[in-house]
């Protein structure tokens, strides 16, 4: 059984981190010995360590730290690791120097972002190249901007995030959102659950919703889930717009089904997106998703999914409009609904993630 060890510089709540332990969850004793370090603590080592997987702390200060790439040299030695993967280039370089003192073990990269780099980390990334033995891209447009910022094609293979359709599985009987926040059953509730930070658009998706309410007779709810620093503004940006009744904000939360379940629609605002899991675990669940054009994000919503709509990033009007269209339409909203789930059946299911994923694990060893 292949031992690899799960580097992450912060081990947080975020998508990164999901992937972390979804990729143990499924493969730790079946495929693979997994084993985690990090270098801030969060969340995810709780839940790993729930999970009976052995975690350590690594610290990372910077990207061209041979100290700690020694440390995680030694550490891969202690526990016989055969792979290393990581997720951000903080760690990422880490374990690329690492081979340095432990000429063992291989490393697999997975990049969550399409963001182009500066100047000097291109040339950075060009000098680590050599070093390089597989990289994931979650999304085309991934592919094409790690490219873009100096890394080797041949080993970047493009693999979507995926879920298991039968954990989202059930139906609204099942959810307590409604009757926690008082919505009517038959309210329309959209459903937005992105850290509260400037590149995720709540700014606009607040002004949209202004909008909506003078286009649409409809009456509906916007459930704002999640923290972070805008999320303050954001409660004083409502409240300005006189949206108190429309827009309700719920603060961090771990039972995301739940909000899932007791929604009609997910909501995706963001100006930077790879492969959001919010969106494919909103669609697994059964609903119908709105989302920016940027990013990943046309890989999931496009016309051949039929699951919903793509609108302009920082648009009120393209925003208000799609959600207008998806409230007054139910065969529209029906419809959306049935090619989530198709969706997600056909090209977001978590055993052919695991099967893909693992072949790059194969790869790297044998380079």
């Amino acid at each position: 059984m292949m031992k690899v060890l799960y580097l992450l510089n912060f081990a947080g709540k975020a998508g990164t981190e999901r992937y972390v332990e979804t990729l143990v969850r499924y493969l730790n004793h079946t495929r693979v010995e997994a084993y985690f370090a990090y270098n801030e603590g969060g969340l995810l080592v709780e839940r790993l360590e729930e999970m009976g997987v052995p975690c350590r702390r690594v610290e990372m200060r910077r990207r061209f730290d041979f100290k700690a790439a020694k440390e995680l040299a030694e550490l891969c030695r202690e526990w016989e690791i055969d792979l290393v993967h990581c997720h951000y280039l903080r760690e990422h370089y880490t374990a690329l120097l690492a081979k340095k003192y432990n000429p063992h073990i291989r490393v697999v990269y997975t990049n969550h972002f399409v963001l182009a780099n500066d100047a000097l980390t291109r040339l950075s990334n060009r000098w680590m190249d050599k070093r390089q033995d597989q990289m994931i891209a979650v999304c085309n447009k991934g592919k094409e901007q790690l490219i873009a910022n100096g890394w080797s094609g041949d080993r970047i293979q493009v693999i979507f995030n995926s879920v298991d359709p039968a954990a989202w599985a059930g139906d609204r009987s099942e959810s307590t959102l409604r009757q926690e926040l008082g919505i009517p059953e038959d309210r329309f509730v959209m459903l937005c659950a992105s850290r509260f930070a400037e590149d995720k658009g709540h700014k606009y998706l607040i002004d949209s919703l202004k909008r909506l309410t003078t286009i649409t007779a409809v009456p509906f709810t916007m459930v704002l889930a999640g923290d972070g620093p805008l999320l303050e503004p954001s409660k004083a940006q409502v409240k300005e717009l006189g949206l108190e009744e429309q827009v309700k904000f719920i603060g961090f939360r771990k039972d995301i089904k739940n909000l899932y379940k007791g929604s009609d629609l997910y909501v995706n605002a963001s100006e930077h997106e790879a492969l959001s899991y919010l969106i494919i675990e909103a669609m697994a669940a059964g609903l119908p998703v709105i989302a920016t054009d940027m990013g990943g994000n046309r890989d999931i919503v496009n016309d051949e999914a039929g699951c919903g709509a793509l609108v302009r990033y920082d648009d009120p009007v393209s925003m208000s409009e799609a959600m207008k269209r998806l409230m007054e339409d139910p065969g529209l909203l029906a419809r959306c609904r049935e090619g989530a789930l198709r969706t997600i059946d056909e090209k977001f299911e978590i055993h052919k993630w695991m099967e893909k994923t693992y072949a790059v694990y194969e790869a790297a060893r044998k380079r």
